[in-house]
């Protein structure tokens, strides 16, 4: 299969228009489940994996790592055909400077990620979270000297606020130093607070953005339902579990996911491919990350990248979520 591509903003590398994201594995998913998903997602014309060093999110410091360590033996002998991304930032060990994005953590951080995936580059390396402790003239002069040693061949970041990017864009430019060329915010019909700064930023500086959670932690599968407990899986496992459930288990999130639901069905769709089409309509958007913890997951998020949305069916989508473009809507 082959999906739609785009570039990575402004730069000259082709992505597909989906990302597979990573999470999973390791915790949720065995090494033979990943695999299996990973086989099912180069299949249907994946090209860029998604990754970071504390992952499998939900776990503890005695199993970070794992994720890129089974994508990495996963990668062995193909690792020309497909385009890796990961992040860094986060704890990786008990000390303080085991996390944050000093120059010391970062350059530890991304050495340790190439360990891990057997490979001397990542295509994209970016930071996973702020770091107010760190001036961003260092967290950006390391990761400076991360593309300019061959470590990294593009640098992003996910989780920054819209002013924090545009300080570190600026810092960059005025400095000469190697400039983000991609962001990773959460997005979906029921997170749409990036488009009130975020997505204008990302347009006017020719960003790349790649959003994770484009169907609120499987909340837009339709899968759950509020009057039981949710099922083993995103909202359960590892310490991960409760903050998902804060995000998204909530009577309001069920009701707007009905509604959704009618509406796809209305246009003869799944709920998760009008989702995903959702996320990929709009202008700022350049790949959605999807994951899965099931290879056959992957079926309707495929098709959700081919799904041109009738505009009736966008205007009524956008209706219908407005209340989660604001700061209120924020969990």
């Amino acid at each position: 299969m082959t999906l739609p591509t785009t570039r990575l903003g402004r730069t000259g590398l082709t992505i597909s228009r989906l990302t597979l994201g990573t999470m999973t594995f390791g915790l949720q998913c065995d090494e033979s489940t990943s695999f299996r998903i990973l086989d099912a997602a180069a299949e249907g014309g994946i090209t860029l994996l998604d990754t970071a060093d504390v992952y499998p999110l939900g776990g503890t410091l005695d199993i970070v790592g794992r994720t890129e360590e089974i994508v990495g033996r996963w990668l062995k002998g193909k690792r020309s055909r497909y385009l890796v991304a990961t992040k860094g930032t986060g704890a990786m060990g008990p000390a303080p400077w085991d996390k944050g994005n000093s120059r010391k953590h970062l350059l530890d951080a991304i050495d340790a990620s190439l360990r891990r995936l057997g490979t001397d580059y990542v295509d994209l390396f970016q930071l996973h979270h702020d770091d107010h402790d760190t001036p961003l003239e260092e967290t950006m002069e390391a990761l400076d000297t991360i593309v300019k040693s061959g470590r990294a061949r593009y640098v992003g970041a996910s989780n920054l606020l819209a002013w924090r990017i545009a300080t570190a864009l600026g810092r960059s430019d005025a400095r000469g130093l190697t400039r983000l060329v991609s962001l990773q915010p959460r997005y979906s019909l029921l997170f749409r607070e990036m488009e009130r700064e975020l997505l204008p930023l990302a347009l006017a500086e020719g960003l790349a953005v790649l959003p994770y959670n484009p169907l609120a932690g499987g909340m837009l599968t339709g899968k759950h339902k509020l009057a039981q407990p949710p099922a083993e899986g995103r909202f359960t496992i590892g310490t991960s579990g409760s903050m998902y459930q804060q995000r998204y288990w909530h009577e309001r999130e069920f009701r707007t996911i009905e509604q959704i639901r009618g509406l796809a069905a209305e246009a003869g769709q799944s709920i998760i491919s009008v989702a995903i089409a959702w996320v990929l309509a709009h202008p700022a958007i350049t790949s959605a990350i999807v994951g899965a913890s099931r290879p056959e997951q992957l079926k309707d998020s495929l098709a959700g990248a081919t799904l041109k949305l009738d505009p009736s069916l966008k205007a009524k989508l956008d209706e219908l979520t407005a209340e989660y473009r604001h700061g209120d809507a924020i969990r």
